[in-house]
């Protein structure tokens, strides 16, 4: 049974940190691309960055520079680290996991977790 959990998320105000972790089990994780996604409120969910299993990543343009996204294969655990944050990154933030023969945004979800920015 595939499983894939995030936590991390809280409240924080604008200009701070937050680290976000995703552990999955029941997948092979070292083979899997990993990405963190977002949905904030009224708004379609979007990807935020995304990262092969040879450690290449990729961001959405709105977050490079601000956020790092890494893996530890060991721990079977993707991260992302959100550095400089604004209100509009206030959102649910989802961890998928999909091995590379799987469309960009299937794969295996988490549940989400809550980051909400406040002035």
């Amino acid at each position: 049974q595939v499983q894939v959990v995030e936590s991390g998320g809280g409240l924080v105000q604008a200009g701070g940190s937050l680290r976000l972790s995703c552990a999955a089990s029941g997948i092979i994780f070292s083979i899997c691309v990993m990405g963190w996604y977002r949905q904030a409120p009224g708004k379609q969910r979007e990807l935020v960055a995304s990262i092969t299993p040879d450690g290449s990543t990729n961001y959405a343009d709105s977050e490079k520079g601000r956020f790092t996204i890494s893996r530890d294969n060991a721990k079977n655990t993707v991260y992302l680290q959100m550095n400089s944050l604004k209100l509009e990154d206030t959102a649910v933030y989802y961890c998928n996991a999909r091995y590379d023969y799987m469309t960009t945004g299937l794969g295996y979800w988490g549940q989400g977790t809550q980051v909400t920015v406040s002035s």
